[in-house]
């Protein structure tokens, strides 16, 4: 990717892309592309840091009444723990070193979040994936993967989907939603596009940091990371 605008991302992962074709947990294959994907973004000399979900394993909002939010985010922070020590395995199988973090206290299981370990590590070729959300309820991933890129230097938030950039509607129940090549924060923030929560949008916009949405599964990695905006939507 030598035309890349970017030398280092953050890329947010939803817990999703781990489980492939089943309803929850771990697949093979999903893990092993997920890995490659990844390298191939690091074999082109850009550094790389992840923030992934717990969609894959944990959604508080479907255990009902019963649970209050506090409990369900903190699970779903320690479902993350989960993902980030299953992408360091598959990783490591295909010779990216990883360094894991986390922002909330797990003993001896992982790392805790530091900034200048992480930036050093992806200053040195690592792979650095950050779990546990920002460590507080009601902030999602998505404010996570912001706030971690701007506190280590990231050029931009790559954010993985599964759709080719941001709509004006999903485009799979609404086939005529329209696709944006770019967007302003502004516009993304007064449309309520859902492809971010607001939060998040809102600490882009105050920082100036780029979010690139495309579909993680088919997109060309260098034309996303050039800036093409024909595979993906850029906010800016």
């Amino acid at each position: 990717m030598k035309n890349s605008l970017y030398s280092r991302v953050l890329l947010k992962l939803s817990g999703e892309t781990l489980k492939g074709s089943q309803d929850l947990g771990f697949e093979a294959d999903a893990c092993r592309f997920v890995a490659e994907r990844v390298r191939a973004i690091m074999d082109a000399g850009v550094e790389v840091a992840i923030v992934v979900g717990a969609g894959n394993l944990w959604r508080g909002g479907a255990a009902g009444g019963e649970m209050n939010r506090v409990d369900a985010d903190k699970m779903g922070m320690l479902a993350t723990a989960m993902n980030a020590i299953a992408i360091k395995n598959y990783c490591n199988a295909i010779g990216i070193p990883v360094l894991l973090q986390c922002a909330i206290p797990t003993g001896g299981f992982l790392p805790a979040y530091d900034r200048e370990a992480a930036i050093k590590a992806m200053e040195a070729g690592q792979l650095v994936v950050f779990a546990g959300g920002t460590g507080n309820p009601f902030f999602t991933t998505d404010t996570a993967s912001v706030l971690r890129a701007l506190e280590t230097d990231c050029d931009a938030v790559l954010k993985a989907t599964k759709v080719d950039g941001i709509y004006s509607a999903d485009p799979k129940k609404y086939p005529d939603a329209e696709r944006y090549d770019e967007l302003s924060y502004d516009e993304a923030i007064e449309r309520q596009l859902k492809v971010m929560d607001m939060s998040a949008f809102s600490l882009c916009r105050e920082h100036d940091l780029p979010i690139v949405v495309f579909d993680f599964f088919t997109a060309d990695l260098e034309r996303i990371m050039a800036g093409d905006t024909s595979c993906g939507t850029i906010v800016h």
